[in-house]
């Protein structure tokens, strides 16, 4: 969580399932290979920056067909490449790229639209569909009226992207779910955005370490969640993350809410290991093709 929130502020079931979810759409013949999991590229933040070419390659070796990036900017592109490079890079792979994850602390906090003019350009080169909000530095929290402002902003970023041909969505840690009163800052952010223009992408770790329910929120607020982020729990410490499928979150069960949450896209993160890294996100990615989709 800390190299997490540092990093931001720095830089910023067969045949049923694939009418349920046409991203994960499989045949019952089809092998567990054609199903389609996704992978946070952060789990890897280590290895990239030494070695981008390597990493994407070693990630569609592990089973993904999609990528989720993290940490564009001007500067420093993706990891050294400039989202063409990148995407030729992606496609020699054979992977794609749904959603990215861009530091939007600029625009939540004072409304400049520079910065997020410049990862519209990006996301739309590498071929994406989301622009996601992954993080809320301190500075931008506080009460109530606050967290309608930040809905306000995330409608407003809606607008902008819609008009380069994107979507907006909002990744969850823990914070949203402190309580202001009778509600929460995700209960706000929800209840205050335009359904039919900001999605949410549904960090189930940090829900269940919350307090919360996921299927809950599903029932509530149907459809709004189109993007999960699957990362398990260690049973022993539910501060670290571990393989998914060998700690403490009931992933079946959650899934079984796929169609009310509305989730297309399914993507593994993970944020420490005690495996090797590409040992651990190909197991993540095993488990999922066999036992949940």
């Amino acid at each position: 969580m800390n190299s997490r929130r540092t990093f931001i502020k720095q830089a910023s079931i067969a045949a049923a399932g694939a009418m349920i979810l046409p991203s994960f759409a499989c045949s019952s013949s089809a092998s567990a290979a054609d199903k389609t999991v996704g992978l946070q590229l952060y789990s890897l933040r280590e290895q990239l920056p030494k070695d981008v070419r390597g990493t994407i390659a070693k990630v569609a070796q592990a089973g993904y067909k999609e990528v989720e990036t993290y940490g564009y900017s001007l500067k420093d592109k993706f990891w050294g490449l400039d989202p063409k490079s990148f995407k030729a890079l992606l496609d020699e792979n054979g992977l794609t790229v749904p959603s990215g994850h861009y530091g939007m602390d600029l625009f939540m906090g004072t409304g400049n639209q520079d910065e997020l003019k410049t990862y519209i350009e990006a996301a739309n080169i590498i071929g994406s569909k989301y622009v996601v909000v992954p993080y809320l530095g301190d500075s931008l929290r506080g009460g109530e009226d606050q967290w309608k402002k930040l809905a306000a902003k995330l409608n407003e970023a809606a607008q902008l992207c819609k008009a380069g041909g994107l979507n907006v969505g909002y990744h969850n840690h823990n914070f949203e779910f402190d309580k202001i009163g009778e509600t929460t800052g995700y209960e706000i952010l929800l209840n205050n955005t335009d359904p039919k223009a900001v999605d949410f992408e549904m960090d189930l770790y940090w829900v269940v370490r919350s307090g919360n329910d996921p299927l809950k929120l599903f029932k509530e607020h149907p459809g709004r969640f189109p993007m999960w982020h699957v990362k398990d729990m260690d049973k022993a410490d539910n501060t670290i993350n571990t393989e998914v499928g060998s700690g403490s979150i009931n992933f079946k069960n959650i899934y079984a809410d796929a169609k009310q949450a509305g989730l297309k896209h399914l993507i593994v993160e993970q944020e420490n290991f005690s495996l090797d890294p590409f040992v651990s996100i190909k197991q993540s990615a095993d488990y999922i093709k066999k036992d949940i989709l």
